[in-house]
């Protein structure tokens, strides 16, 4: 018996894990499917494209999508100690102040306003600029400031204030908007995870017991109130029972599921998978929003690519002092526009690659390129995630609708024909040969076609604007309203009256 059972030990899991044992006399089983984060490729930053599709990866893909050519789209997510903390970009951006007060004032999610919230990202951050109005010097979560740049990002910085952005040296400061280079969750020159900052510091505490490779089945219900999780590990079935709370920190994939998986979701849906109905909540599952991606792509025929920096005399750099190419995050650059004037805030986020970006970032760059990532940060379209089967084991059915809406597909048009503005401005241009996508076949069209050139692929971590491109939200969405329940006073976990 435990007080608390957490199911998932990404960012939310190890920040709720740390935070709940420091009372010693609570007691915290926290549950991850994946293994411990012990391999170099998740602490050496470059190497985190090794990390996609590997055993530290759900490696999930969605139903094919009708606006991407009928492609099925890769989401890479966490599946070790820290979740996608030890797989991602680590880039550290805030969601647009805009956003939280959105959540307050149309959703009704009383204490998520901008200002209800900053305390909160000032208490975590150990920001290696210092403390100030918008920053934390002395939390648990180390930011710090790029350690290596290419030249490439660098002159996208540079092109894009030429051709009218404006120059900003803080994304998570007074205004999102303009361009520069990203912040990122690094500590002397190696990843700092979910896991390194909260999770790693309390493990020794008594009342702390860490189960990885534990996969959770289901959430035992008793008269209306979780009890308990039930979970396999090493291949049998364990229950651990929870006497205060079960806390579900799965994300916008894995919590839904499991959700459904103990009878709490759309009645319909969970009968036709053999499941006994608990509480018919249509919102589980529902709502699903990704963000969409287009990618621009240059051949730089002069300039060395990242990937040439990465042999063994950079990684023996990296392993004796923590410095060099190996340091970087790839993502290095980039920033935040609105492709409409008329807008609150940003719809557009850049990231910008010293590499070519094909197959959605699974393809290893053998030539030289640099690319620069549309993503779409206010989402329309929608889609849900649903039950494949009551085999916990099976991977959900994921359907994010990419493009569904024609305003999505409007706006990275817009952004797209920025982005090349942006590429014909000193110092860029002098740096690239040819456009290789979209393609000049795309110019002077609405992007040519458009099936080919919306490239999506999802961009953890875990929310309406995350860090870095793979990212989703909202199956277990907040709000005041029965169909997205549970609202922000309402535990995650415990069916709504009915």
């Amino acid at each position: 018996m435990y007080d608390y059972v957490i199911v998932g030990a990404g960012s939310a899991g190890c920040v709720l894990a740390a935070r709940l044992t420091e009372n010693p006399a609570a007691s915290v089983l926290l549950l991850e499917a994946g293994p411990p984060d012990t391999a170099d490729e998740i602490h050496i930053p470059a190497a985190l494209n090794l990390l996609f599709q590997s055993s530290y990866d759900w490696g999930f893909r969605t139903v094919p999508q009708d606006k991407a050519a009928g492609q099925s789209v890769y989401w890479p997510r966490g599946r070790v100690i820290g979740g996608s903390s030890s797989i991602n970009a680590m880039i550290y951006i805030r969601g647009n102040k805009y956003d939280y007060d959105t959540w307050r004032d149309e959703y009704g999610c009383d204490g998520w306003g901008y200002n209800d919230v900053l305390p909160y990202f000032i208490r975590a951050e150990q920001n290696s600029r210092g403390s100030s109005a918008y920053h934390g010097g002395s939390g648990p979560l180390s930011v710090v400031d790029p350690k290596f740049k290419s030249a490439s990002t660098a002159a996208f910085v540079e092109s894009a204030v030429n051709a009218g952005s404006v120059a900003n040296p803080d994304f998570n400061g007074p205004t999102q908007d303009g361009v520069g280079f990203y912040q990122v969750t690094q500590k002397d020159g190696r990843r700092w995870s979910a896991a390194d900052a909260y999770l790693h510091p309390a493990e020794k505490r008594p009342n702390l017991t860490v189960r990885t490779d534990a996969l959770a089945t289901s959430v035992v219900i008793e008269g209306g109130r979780a009890v308990g999780v039930r979970y396999l590990h090493r291949g049998s079935e364990h229950l651990a029972r929870a006497e205060a709370e079960v806390i579900l920190c799965g994300g916008a994939v894995n919590s839904p599921q499991l959700l459904m998986l103990s009878g709490i979701g759309p009645a319909d849906h969970l009968r036709e998978h053999g499941i006994t109905v608990v509480a018919d909540s249509p919102g589980v599952g529902a709502n699903l929003s990704d963000h969409p991606i287009a990618a621009a792509l240059w051949s730089t025929p002069k300039v060395r690519s990242l990937a040439e920096l990465a042999g063994p005399k950079n990684l023996l750099r990296w392993q004796l002092t923590h410095s060099g190419p190996m340091t970087t995050n790839v993502a290095q650059s980039g920033g935040f526009v609105r492709t409409n004037s008329g807008l609150p805030a940003p719809d557009i986020q850049w990231h910008a690659l010293p590499v070519p970006f094909r197959n959605g970032g699974l393809a290893d760059p053998t030539d030289r390129g640099f690319s620069v990532l549309l993503t779409l940060v206010d989402v329309r379209s929608r889609g849900k995630i649903s039950l494949r089967s009551a085999d916990p084991r099976h991977k959900p059915v994921i359907d994010p609708g990419y493009l569904t809406d024609p305003a999505d597909l409007e706006a990275l048009v817009r952004a797209v024909r920025m982005v090349r503005q942006i590429a014909a401005a000193r110092p860029l241009r002098k740096m690239w040969a040819a456009e290789e996508a979209p393609g000049w076949a795309a110019r002077g069209r609405r992007v040519g076609n458009a099936d080919r050139t919306a490239r999506q692929h999802q961009r953890p971590d875990h929310r309406r604007r995350r860090t870095g491109s793979r990212r989703d939200l909202r199956p277990c969405a907040a709000g005041r309203d029965r169909a997205s329940r549970p609202h922000p006073g309402r535990r995650p976990v415990t069916p709504p009256p009915m």
